[in-house]
């Protein structure tokens, strides 16, 4: 397969076509090999332009999910991100390319491993790979500058919100019953958070932030 080819189709088709303007978001994914980041046997629908899974109810987030969000989070050179749910590490590593510092959170012990491999060997040694559980973020190295989830999520738990610096952004797809969720940009002030909804989408959701179920008696 023609991956090059099919990398410069998503960007035309799937990104450029779909209110994605950034250009340091539109080089870095024409320039980063999204196959290198699933199983081989799942490499020929690595451009698809939908979720693909990557086993034990974990999906590599799909390619415009991810443009709209980091476009939204408007990540500066000197920012410090955290990365929630990194999966095999490609979020991370187009984070990586717009960022100061990345910190890459994984709780899926094979995929951190896996995640830290891809990326040591894409040489992106400003991010640091964290096997943990997702729902508690990381508040050993905040305030960070911009906080983003690699899955949709029910709702964003207050501790990861209060790990927000002052002026950070935070974006997530907020899932919703009715299901079609929303990306959604958070935005810390001083001691309090707005949230401002900005695009439709329907990725799968991270296990860690799956409704928890109702009792009813």
């Amino acid at each position: 397969m023609d991956f090059a080819a099919a990398r410069y189709r998503m960007i035309q088709n799937q990104i450029r076509t779909n209110r994605v303007t950034d250009p340091v978001i539109i080089e870095a994914m024409g320039e980063l090999e999204r196959e290198r980041f699933l199983p081989e046997p799942l490499r020929g629908i690595a451009y698809v332009d939908e979720d693909v899974p990557l086993g034990n109810g974990r999906f590599l987030i799909e390619p415009l999910a991810a443009a709209l969000l980091l476009q939204a989070a408007a990540i500066d050179a000197d920012d410090i991100v955290l990365d929630i749910g990194c999966g095999t590490g490609y979020l991370s590593a187009l984070i990586a390319r717009m960022a100061s510092a990345v910190v890459s959170l994984e709780s899926d012990a094979a995929l951190a491993e896996l995640a830290a491999k891809n990326l040591t060997e894409l040489g992106l040694d400003t991010v640091t790979v964290l096997n943990a559980p997702l729902s508690r973020g990381w508040p050993e190295q905040a305030p960070y500058d911009v906080i983003i989830f690699g899955g949709a999520v029910c709702e964003v738990p207050a501790g990861i919100l209060d790990q927000l610096a002052d002026g950070g952004r935070l974006v997530a797809v907020i899932a919703s019953d009715k299901g079609v969720g929303r990306g959604t940009l958070f935005l810390r002030r001083g001691g309090s958070v707005s949230r401002r909804p900005l695009f439709d989408s329907s990725i799968a959701l991270l296990p860690d932030f799956s409704p928890q179920p109702i009792f009813r008696f």
